[in-house]
């Protein structure tokens, strides 16, 4: 029987996500409540500090990156207060990952779950960007973030050859993107299904 898998991201499609049987994976904080999440995945400095300053609560257990295991080491008391939330650091940089910069929390979160997990089929909702010019992020309502037209396409270029790679490596899984349409913007894999409402 195979293994699913869910993994919600932040951006606009999110909401395309529907509860279904699998394994639970979100970024961050994904736009709405979801049920029986089996861990939540976050790589930024940035969302460690908003955590310790109380201006953000995660609940759940977390999958924890590279940066995140570096705050915890320069804030010991973050690391006891919030050890009981933190299922494992997972420290994995594929070859094709420059640096953890242009490893985005959706990649970390969808390499977690093929590598880790092991997941036979993931499913995808929220990764907008690899469809349209389209960086929003839920995320961005409680941390700042650069948003310039500048920004946003060095990201993309950063990320999308990423997407191809990390599907390349994982050629044994299915995945499939859930968006409003089908022009992904980079040739499609043969293990990578789009699913349009």
């Amino acid at each position: 029987m195979a293994r699913v898998a869910h993994v919600i991201g932040n951006g606009d499609g999110a909401h395309l996500y529907q509860p279904a049987k699998g394994i639970k994976i979100t970024c961050n904080l994904p736009p709405m409540a979801v049920e029986g999440v089996y861990t939540t995945c976050m790589v930024d400095f940035k969302m460690m500090k908003a955590i310790n300053e109380g201006s953000v609560e995660v609940p759940g257990d977390w999958t924890l990156g590279f940066r995140p295991k570096k705050w915890c080491e320069m804030h010991p008391e973050f690391h006891m207060k919030y050890a009981r939330q933190i299922k494992y650091f997972y420290l994995d940089l594929p070859p094709y990952a420059r640096n953890y910069t242009d490893f985005n929390c959706g990649h970390f979160a969808v390499h977690m779950t093929a590598n880790r997990i092991e997941a036979d089929e993931i499913h995808m909702y929220g990764f907008d960007s690899m469809f349209d010019h389209n960086m929003r992020s839920c995320t961005d309502v409680y941390l700042e973030s650069d948003r310039s037209l500048q920004n946003n396409t060095r990201l993309m270029d950063n990320w999308r050859p990423i997407w191809m790679k990390l599907f390349d490596e994982f050629k044994d899984t299915q995945f499939f993107l859930h968006h409003d349409h089908d022009a992904i913007k980079f040739p499609k894999p043969n293990n990578v299904e789009i699913i349009t409402p």
